[in-house]
């Protein structure tokens, strides 16, 4: 089956917890929006020790261990909307995708906030 080319935007805590999720698009971006408003050029005191704790990006496995948490939490939220389409009226979206993991997803981009 051929999938769509879709893109997702997924907050997700330090502690693997889904702060929002891809239905919540608009705030996640004004999230975003907010946290480097005003911000024209990386915060060296923010990318420093984020660089210096993944050695410039080469030991990602925490983050990718996030990144795979997420994952699943949004193939388990489109599963639980399928199974409430059955039950409604008009068209399911039941079986119309079959995402199963990381393997499904391209990262495109990340955006890592926290304090400086």
């Amino acid at each position: 089956m051929m999938i769509a080319d879709v893109t997702y935007l997924v907050y997700v805590g330090m502690d693997g917890t889904v702060i929002a999720d891809h239905a919540q698009v608009k705030s996640l971006l004004d999230l975003a929006r907010a946290a480097c408003k005003g911000l024209t050029d990386p915060v060296p005191a923010v990318f420093e020790p984020f660089n210096k704790a993944t050695v410039d990006g080469r030991r990602m496995l925490v983050y990718s261990t996030l990144l795979d948490q997420a994952i699943h939490a949004m193939i388990e939220r489109q599963q639980e909307q399928e199974v409430d389409s059955l039950f409604s009226p008009g068209k399911t979206s039941a079986l119309s995708q079959n995402l199963t993991g990381i393997e499904d997803f391209e990262l495109v981009s990340f955006l890592v906030i926290q304090a400086p």
